[in-house]
C-alpha cells in the first residue's frame, strides 16, 4: 500500500482568491513546488481534493475549474511534481453532494482505487472543512496551514483545530510530515 499526501487547492496550493476560475490570476504559494517534491521523493501519492462551489453557485464551469488545475499541474511540474488525481466537489454547500469535504468519499476512493493506506497519509488544507475529511477519514494527520483561511482559523477557533498539527505553509507540512513517520 502506498503514502498519500491530500491537499487542498485554494488557499493551500494557491493564493485564495474569492472564486478563482481564471487561470491568469492563479498565484502558487511561495515554496509549494519544492515542498511538493520532497513529498514525492519521500514515496507520498499527492492528490487534490477540492470543493468547488462557485461551480454550483453559477459562478464560474467546470471547464474554467479544469482550466486552473491545467495551469497549477504545469507550473508545479517544473519542480517534477505530479498529482495522481484531482478530486473536485462542484456543489454549493446547500446542495447534496457526496465528496464535498468534510466528507471523506474522495479519500476513499483514493485509497480503493490507489491501494492507499489511509492511517500513513495526510490531509492538508486552510479550513475546517479539510481537516475534517481528513479526521473523517483516519488519516495519520490533518494539517493546517496559515496560508488561505488558516490563520484567521486557527486565532477564531482553537478548540476547532485543537486536533490538527499547524503550520505556516505546504512547506512546513512537508516539514513536519517527513521528520515525524
Amino acid at each position: 500500500m502506498s503514502r498519500a499526501v491530500f491537499l487542498d487547492r485554494d488557499g493551500t496550493l494557491n493564493v485564495e482568491r474569492h472564486y478563482l476560475h481564471d487561470p491568469e490570476a492563479l498565484d502558487i504559494i511561495p515554496g509549494v513546488g519544492p515542498a511538493l517534491r520532497r513529498l514525492i521523493d519521500a514515496g507520498f501519492d499527492l492528490f487534490i481534493v477540492t470543493n468547488q462551489s462557485g461551480i454550483g453557485r453559477g459562478y464560474y464551469t467546470e471547464n474554467d475549474m479544469h482550466a486552473v488545475n491545467k495551469k497549477l499541474a504545469a507550473e508545479l511540474e517544473a519542480d517534477g511534481v505530479k498529482f495522481v488525481k484531482v478530486y473536485y466537489a462542484p456543489e454549493a454547500p446547500d446542495q447534496d453532494g457526496p465528496g464535498r469535504k468534510p466528507s471523506p468519499k474522495f479519500l476513499h476512493d483514493a485509497a480503493s482505487q490507489f491501494d492507499i493506506n489511509l492511517e500513513e497519509s495526510f490531509m492538508v488544507g486552510d479550513k475546517i472543512a479539510d481537516l475534517g475529511c481528513g479526521w473523517n477519514a483516519g488519516v495519520k494527520k490533518s494539517i493546517l496551514v496559515r496560508t488561505g483561511y488558516g490563520a484567521e482559523l486557527e486565532k477564531s477557533e482553537p478548540e476547532a483545530v485543537s486536533k490538527a498539527v499547524i503550520v505556516d505553509d505546504v512547506a512546513g507540512a512537508a516539514d513536519w510530515i517527513l521528520t515525524n513517520p
